[in-house]
């Protein structure tokens, strides 16, 4: 039987050290290498994805700017956030590459449903959004939606950029927590001019970044079971 993912709380760690260590357990893994879990924080700081296209970052300031081998295009990362990178064996978890982005992404509903709020998917564009008028109503979200602005009426509150090798997951999802919001302005979140990003305590539910690591971790570790 494959052992449980148990979830390492790294806490407050600079995010060059972490992709380091992430490339470095990608590249040494074999077939018997546990899978794991690490959820941590980072300081200040924009990250492109292999389809980045500098003209995203608007003005990035002090902020420095890294350039990552992950899928997708730019995202900020800050204090305040979760940031939880699965380092898992696709193939021996016996499921695909779609299955794990939705199995991530239901980890996150999951979450918010802890907090009485309903995560919302989006056709064509993996992370998890919220109602800005009403973030606490089950209603679904109900199209067509227009393709000038898919997002509309929605706030974005958790990102997904992912890279497979050999069978392999790093990188991850970052759950906006409590933090200063302001850094998502300086950027087209993801790549969309435009889209207005969320955090737990800006839809008026209070928690500590401990907390919320913890319901994420647990729900990563349920969701991503084999």
């Amino acid at each position: 039987m494959q052992p449980r993912l148990v979830p390492t709380l790294l806490g407050h760690v600079a995010y060059p050290e972490t992709y380091d260590a992430m490339r470095r357990f990608a590249a040494e893994r074999d077939a018997n290498t546990p899978d794991a879990l690490w959820v941590c924080e980072h300081a200040s700081v924009f990250t492109q994805g292999l389809a980045g296209k500098a003209g995203h970052v608007l003005n990035s300031g002090s902020i420095p700017v890294i350039q990552t081998d992950r899928g997708g295009q730019v995202t900020y990362h800050g204090p305040g956030q979760v940031v939880a990178y699965p380092l898992l064996d696709l193939r021996r978890a016996g499921y695909f590459v779609k299955e794990y982005v939705y199995r991530i992404e239901e980890s996150v509903i999951r979450t918010l449903a802890h907090f009485e709020v309903t995560g919302h998917r989006v056709a064509g564009s993996p992370g998890i959004y919220v109602r800005l008028d009403d973030p606490f109503s089950h209603a679904a979200l109900t199209g067509p939606f227009p393709e000038s602005d898919p997002f509309r009426g929605l706030g974005k509150i958790a990102a997904l950029g992912i890279k497979v090798a050999r069978h392999g997951t790093y990188h991850g999802v970052s759950f906006n927590v409590a933090m200063d919001l302001e850094p998502f302005s300086r950027i087209n979140p993801c790549g969309y001019a435009g889209l207005k990003t969320v955090d737990l305590s800006t839809i008026g539910v209070h928690t500590t970044w401990e907390e919320a690591a913890h319901v994420l971790s647990q729900k990563l570790a349920t969701y991503l079971a084999p």
